[in-house]
This record gives structure tokens, sequence and C-alpha cells, in this order.
């Protein structure tokens, strides 16, 4: 359906989003890939910083052999970097680094020394070009965002239900929250493309109750929406028990049962989409190698859960969920901010 060439509207929303980034004239930009980022990415990045006027230079690493005990699609942390010195010395000389690693450099061990140096990075999700330039952020997109880490900074309890069966209780206390609009224009900052979510990482021992995955809901772990009730009991931050029939209860069993790392099961973060322009039927336009579904992560009013590693909680592993929940109701202090999955 979709040819890997250069199109014109695709690099002009390149050319948008670095604009975003305020670079100064002649700025060094990093391009950071590895061997298996989408090749047409950073065709379109590194034409997109010349047209500006900068000095991009392409750092690219070799993709590391797998070394998980199942397939992986989602670790939500690139590997690719691995401690390399010489690399490290470049990204930390460069003022900006475009991040085109297949995973991202979120939650890399690595980026608290970037960000450090004063880089500021932005992550473009391994998305196809297509998918992205619908979803060129805006400068509107920054006030809602920042306006929903006021309000869950400020929390202390968040609370969803949904007519599913859903009754979960996060305590807030002590809990690291980020939102990211889309861009980053300040030194030591990190930010991605698809934008538009407020994330909390929740501290230890502070989730806990039932959340029920309907169907329609995602698991972008699998990249698919779901056929069949699962509902996931939850005890001292850990899912306890995976309860359904089904294919989608078994493929969870099975893929966590697998990691043989309690940390698996435990919760990541959780948090809210915001960007009214993501679309929830995204994820069946694309052919899986085509989409990271950082869309559906965006939808406007879905509850984001996910498992895994939570460095703030001190858990690391690379078993990892992202499952956008729809149509629930999310309250921080009682105050509604999601309502029936609508944002308020």
């Amino acid at each position: 359906m979709l040819t890997d060439r250069i199109e014109a509207h695709w690099l002009g929303a390149f050319a948008r989003v670095l604009d975003l980034c305020r670079p100064a004239a002649s700025e060094v930009v990093c391009i950071l890939a590895e061997s298996q980022s989408r090749a047409l990415n950073i065709e379109l990045a590194e034409l997109a910083a010349l047209q500006a006027g900068l000095r991009p230079f392409r750092c690219i690493l070799p993709t590391p052999a797998a070394a998980a005990p199942v397939p992986v699609r989602s670790t939500g942390a690139s590997r690719a970097l691995q401690g390399h010195p010489a690399a490290l010395a470049a990204l930390k000389a460069s003022p900006l680094i475009l991040d085109l690693t297949m995973e991202g450099l979120l939650h890399a061990p690595e980026l608290r020394d970037i960000l450090a140096s004063g880089a500021r990075v932005m992550m473009v999700s391994n998305e196809h070009p297509e998918a992205l330039a619908r979803l060129v952020p805006r400068a509107e997109d920054e006030a809602t965002v920042k306006s929903a880490v006021k309000r869950a900074r400020a929390a202390k309890r968040m609370h969803v239900a949904s007519p599913a069966g859903t009754d979960l209780h996060v305590d807030m206390t002590g809990a690291t929250t980020a939102g990211v609009w889309g861009w980053t224009d300040r030194p030591g900052t990190i930010a991605h493309w698809p934008g538009g979510v407020v994330v909390s990482f929740p501290a230890r021992g502070t989730v806990r109750g039932r959340l029920v995955l309907d169907a329609g809901d995602v698991n972008l772990t699998f990249k698919r929406y779901l056929t069949d009730r699962v509902t996931l009991t939850l005890e001292d931050d850990h899912i306890t028990a995976i309860e359904g029939h089904g294919t989608d209860a078994a493929l969870m069993r099975r893929y966590l049962e697998a990691w043989g790392d309690r940390a698996a099961y435990a919760v990541s973060h959780v948090g809210w989409g915001l960007n009214p322009r993501a679309r929830y039927e995204a994820l069946t336009m694309y052919d899986q190698r085509d989409t990271n579904g950082t869309e559906l992560r965006c939808v406007a009013g879905n509850f984001l859960f996910s498992t895994g590693a939570n460095e703030f909680a001190g858990r690391f592993t690379e078993g990892h969920f992202d499952i956008p929940v729809f149509n629930t109701t999310i309250t921080l202090d009682g105050e509604a901010v999601v309502r029936d999955g609508v944002v308020l």
C-alpha cells in the first residue's frame, strides 16, 4: 500500500518538527539510528536538517542480537548504545539529537548522562512517515499536556473505573510524572513524536485493584485489538492473576511466564492520551512492520497502562506491555479528568 520513497509532504512534516525544536543557525544535529532503523526516516531527517541549514551527521550502530527468551517488539528502551564510548561522546557533543533507534532512548540507561551534557533528544517513533505526517504536533498541544501534568503531579490518588468492571487504585504520592507534546526546545530534555500523552511512574507499593481489558482495547506488544475480555488483578504493584478465556488471555499469560522475571508483571506507568488527532482505528491500517503503535498510546481519553521497567521504583526488565484501555473514567483526588473515555 505504501511505497518507501521520499514524498514532499513527509519531508515537510520532518521539517516542521525540527523547526519546533528551535535549532540555532548551523547547529550540529546527530541522527542516531541503528542498523534495523527505518531507512526512509533517516533520509527524511537528514534532508530536513540540511534544508534548515543545520549540520547533521549520522551515528548508526549495529542492532544488537536478541537476548530475550521470547520474540520482542517492544521493550520501551533502545539497547543499541550499550555504553559505546565513541557514540556517547558524539551524542554529548550534539546540542540536538534526532533519535531514530527502534525503541528510542526514553528509558535507556545512557539517557541520563546524555541529557546532563545539555543535549536535547527528539525521539522519532519507529512509525511509517505517513503516520508521522498525520500527527505533526501543533503549538496548542503544549498547553494541554502541561495542564494534565500539573494536575497529575498535584494529585494524591488516581482511580480508574469502567463499565466492564475496572476498579484500579493508584497512590500518586511519590510518583514521577512526565508529559510529551511532541517536540523539545530546551537543553537537557527529551520528547517523542507522535506526542500527546501524560504518564506517571508510581512509587513502589502504590498500585492495587482490578483492571478489566475489554474487547476493543489494545495490546501494543502484540499489535492486536483484543477480542475477548481479560481481567488483571493487581496487588503491591504486580499482576497476580490474569483471568479470561480465549487467545488474548492465553497470549498474556504465556508471554509473561516466559520471562521468568517478576518485574515483567510489575506496573511501569499509568496515564492518559491527549492527542485529538490520534486515531483509534489506525492499527488496522498498517502492516505490523510499519507501525510502532505510538499513535494508539496518544489517542485522547485512553487509559494507558504499562507493565515492566520502572526505574523510579527500582525495577528493570525488558518484559513490557503497553495497553491503551478505552471507555474508562479516570479521577484524580475524586475529580474526573477523563469520563467514559472522553477527556474533560
